[in-house]
């Protein structure tokens, strides 16, 4: 059976022909095929999902048709020979990485090859990379590992690692290509061409934009504080408001699977139960329990850094476009935020393009602080103070 680029697995790579074509020949000719595969492209450009498509056409006899069964378990994460790994936390730990170790030695059980597909690469720690280095330099036989990462910046992924895969670099998606993804999906074609253009080629981000209304109004929350910061107290106000929304979406989030995930360990280890050998059998309950809050821990304060690093990220686009328009005001370029091109007008005649660069400068200033784990509330602060209008 023939497979196209718009057909089966492939039709979920959007707006990457090129990386389309690599694997499928990949697929198609064994002599184009390693072990090692690391995946790259800016947040939204379908790393995972190209990953993904990928190991279900390596599964399938037919090159990825999307009806098999092979494909379809593979897309649902319920194939048998096809472990993903998505940090829930804030990094990928060494425990976690021999474990994927173990796995990658075995042989397939049902496919044809044994595959480890690690989302979110770039979180993994020294020595969790370390341990992912050797299993790719000494790889079993029918194994297959795809890392995924936002770019091979050293910072992101081990020069050590990098070299020994094949490097497959995804861009960012086309506005039209998502929006004709949206449409695709039922989307109301003028809503569809608006969450695409307001996405910033995050396809992910799109379909949020255009099915939750509470992601649009926090999306205009954030764009609408660089023209409030007309003083010290507004400049406070503006950041208790971020911290506050990332602290919500936080709670919102962690607050029905915290529940689910700690009833379920209690009802495995039998906390609250009676009986012979219970005491016996639930020892050692406590400690298995702080790990999980150690771990639900972790995921919110990656929650919560997502949905700053979120907001951070359109507000240096807002600021990208006053920049264009204040450098090069007839000139058609395109921008971040074409629906705020009335603000971005405005913040580039007050600012200048030299006082729009100082606050992209801020704001990524900002992101490393958070990084470094600086209270986001300080870090925050000390950001608006520098967006600051002036006088």
């Amino acid at each position: 059976m023939t497979v196209t680029a718009d057909d089966g697995v492939w039709a979920r790579v959007i707006g990457q022909p090129a990386v389309v074509q690599e694997l499928r020949a990949a697929v198609d000719d064994p002599g184009a095929m390693t072990h090692a595969w690391l995946f790259t492209g800016p947040p939204g450009s379908g790393r995972s999902v190209a990953a993904r498509a990928f190991a279900a056409a390596l599964q399938c006899p037919n090159g990825g048709d999307g009806t098999c069964h092979e494909c379809r378990t593979v897309l649902a994460g319920t194939h048998a020979d096809v472990t993903v790994i998505v940090p829930d936390g804030l990094s990928i730990g060494v425990n976690e990485a021999r474990e994927l170790v173990r796995v990658a030695g075995r042989s397939p059980s049902q496919g044809r090859w044994q595959m480890i597909i690690v989302e979110d690469a770039d979180r993994m720690s020294e020595s969790a990379s370390n341990a992912v280095l050797k299993m790719i330099e000494e790889p079993p036989p029918r194994t297959v590992v795809m890392l995924c990462a936002p770019s091979l910046h050293p910072d992101d992924v081990p020069v050590t690692i990098r070299s020994r895969c094949r490097v497959v670099a995804l861009r960012t998606p086309a506005v039209t290509a998502i929006a004709d993804v949206l449409v695709g999906d039922g989307v109301d074609p003028a809503l569809a061409a608006w969450s695409a253009a307001a996405s910033g080629g995050h396809v992910g981000r799109a379909r949020r934009l255009a099915r939750d209304e509470e992601a649009r109004l926090a999306r205009k929350a954030v764009l609408d504080v660089p023209l409030r910061l007309v003083s010290l107290a507004a400049c406070m106000d503006a950041a208790d408001d971020l911290v506050g929304a990332a602290k919500e979406e936080t709670e919102a989030a962690t607050e029905v699977l915290d529940g689910a995930e700690t009833d379920a360990l209690k009802n495995s280890l039998g906390v609250g139960a009676r009986g012979p050998g219970v005491v016996a059998a639930s020892r050692g309950s406590a400690g298995q329990l702080k790990e999980l809050e150690r771990r639900q821990k972790s995921r919110a304060t990656r929650i919560g850094r997502d949905a700053l690093d979120r907001a951070l990220v359109d507000l240096a686009g807002l600021y990208r476009d006053a920049m264009v328009l204040a450098a090069a005001p007839e000139a058609e370029l395109p921008l971040n935020h074409p629906d705020r091109r009335t603000d971005a007008v405005e913040l580039s005649r007050r600012l200048g393009p030299e006082g729009a660069l100082r606050r992209i400068t801020a704001i990524l200033d900002c992101r490393t602080a958070l990084e470094q784990n600086v209270k986001p509330q300080i870090a925050l602060e000390a950001l608006t103070v520098a967006l600051r209008l002036p006088a």
